[in-house]
């Protein structure tokens, strides 16, 4: 979470400004932030819904609540900066904060910026892009300053560990070519589908496949740990390994994923999850594709041939792989959340 990423640089800058964190109460949020050490407020928001715009209805109930449970926590907190990291929680919030004169910041994660963002740029002192493109997208005040310093993550260890050690501790020859399959945390079922037909049809034969099938999809796929060359979990936690053993990733193109992959280096095969707001997975793998750090593949035209093809194209040719990861090399700021937090301090200092 891009908060939490820049809670802790904020901490780590000076640890006399407390953080204090704001989510949905039917949001992910509910269940991370009791086990943080921020404290938090979970309020009653409600997303806006663009297929099924019939829901939205559900806004003339909360919206009251909504903004007088905003005031109180203003009225609670005083804050002396309010920053939006986008979604639907951030808007009420930040917007009541910006109309009580409260410095605001946003941070947008993805190349085509989101409606939370979109909305609130104009209210903005500081908007940080984890993207440049997203800067045409946006309408903003001649006194707005924006940066484009990344996307706030988790920083590669230091010291990063080497190919060698990495393939060492996974047991992994050297020489072999290898491919770090990712769809998430839950998983993701087009890519482990194709993923799991190019191996029962022999395309990957000779490849090594570091495969996170998803926690949610792991049973389904667990038999494929008996094959030769293939190393499967539920979700690889720490990440670190897998990703300096790889030379190459297939995942999603979801804005903190991309940023890890720039972060390190790893030339990418990115689907797009086809059902993501505003479609903007979409847009960050045009992006880094047309930043030559990339492939993009729509997840409707994917299949195992496709898959197996393009993992076995960009795996046989070392010049395009070294050549992509320049690119994504170039794109990377592993030390993008303490450099944001830097930024934001002028606006209280």
């Amino acid at each position: 979470m891009p908060a939490l990423a820049l809670a802790d640089a904020i901490q780590q800058l000076d640890p006399n400004v407390e953080p204090v964190l704001v989510g949905a109460q039917r949001g992910v949020e509910a269940t991370i932030l009791p086990r943080r050490p921020y404290r938090f407020h979970l309020l009653p928001f409600e997303p806006i819904y663009r297929r099924t715009w019939w829901r939205n209805t559900r806004w003339l109930g909360v919206g009251i609540r909504i903004w007088r449970a905003c005031s109180a926590l203003l009225d609670q907190e005083t804050p002396a900066l309010a920053i939006s990291t986008g979604g639907y929680a951030a808007g009420p919030i930040v917007f009541r904060a910006a109309r009580r004169g409260i410095p605001v910041a946003l941070q947008e994660q993805n190349a085509y910026p989101g409606i939370t963002t979109r909305c609130l740029a104009r209210r903005a002192r500081q908007i940080h892009l984890g993207f440049p493109e997203a800067a045409t997208r946006l309408s903003i005040r001649p006194e707005t300053t924006v940066h484009t310093l990344g996307n706030p993550i988790v920083p590669p260890p230091t010291p990063r560990p080497s190919r060698p050690e990495a393939r060492a501790l996974l047991q992994i020859p050297i020489e072999r070519p290898v491919a770090f399959v990712m769809g998430g945390s839950q998983g993701a079922r087009g890519i482990n589908r194709a993923t799991a037909g190019a191996l029962q049809e022999g395309l990957l034969d000779g490849i090594t496949v570091l495969w996170s099938t998803g926690i949610r999809l792991w049973e389904q796929y667990a038999h494929f740990q008996e094959r030769p060359g293939c190393l499967l979990r539920p979700f690889w936690d720490p990440i670190a390994h897998a990703y300096a053993a790889a030379d190459l990733a297939v995942t999603r193109a979801g804005a903190m994923t991309t940023a890890e992959l720039c972060a390190w280096g790893l030339p990418s095969v990115l689907i797009p999850l086809p059902t993501a707001a505003a479609d903007h997975q979409t847009r960050n793998a045009l992006a880094l594709e047309a930043a030559g750090a990339a492939v993009h593949q729509p997840e409707r035209t994917l299949t195992p041939g496709i898959l197996g093809e393009q993992i076995r194209q960009l795996l046989g040719a070392p010049a395009r792989l070294a050549q992509m990861s320049g690119a994504a090399a170039a794109r990377g700021r592993p030390n993008a959340a303490i450099e944001i937090a830097r930024a934001l301090r002028s606006l209280v200092s």
